[in-house]
């Protein structure tokens, strides 16, 4: 299966800014593509080998980075009037892969933790968290192959 863009996602590429003093990892300024508005930003973990299942959120764009280990993440979108609707999206950021993913309303994602040790994501939301603009669904729910 190749590996499409769903429509509305964006990988971003990201600037890495070594110094031997310690280095400097961009984020996210509100002039890049990707940048709705500020709700929240929050961290998030997940432990080697273990998968979060399926959420999506109504109204909320996402924004992830991934600079501590290796996360996993797979899109998929059901969405009716979508060009891209009942495909799948299989990406995977590190350090070494660093972009940051945008993630628009109303598309399901999962994600895994790949690396070894501690595995860490940076979501800069454009709302603030509220339970009730997201669903959730077990992995059985939708099914791809992990």
């Amino acid at each position: 299966m190749d590996n499409i863009i769903i429509s509305g996602v964006m990988q971003t590429p990201l600037k890495k800014i070594y110094h031997p003093m310690g280095d400097v990892f961009h984020g996210m300024k509100k002039s890049n593509p990707g940048y709705v508005d500020f709700g929240e930003v929050y961290f998030s973990t997940i432990k080697s080998g273990l998968i979060k299942p399926w959420k999506r959120h109504l109204r909320m764009t996402l924004n992830l980075i991934v600079i501590v280990g290796e996360i996993r993440f797979v899109i998929y979108d059901n969405r009716i009037d979508s060009d891209t609707c009942n495909n799948f999206m299989d990406i995977t950021l590190s350090v070494d892969n660093y972009y940051r993913l945008t993630i628009p309303p109303n598309v399901w994602m999962a994600f895994e933790g790949k690396g070894k040790n501690l595995n860490l994501l940076l979501n800069i939301a454009d709302l603030e968290h509220d339970p009730q603009e997201i669903e959730r669904m077990e992995l059985t729910g939708i099914s791809y192959k992990w």
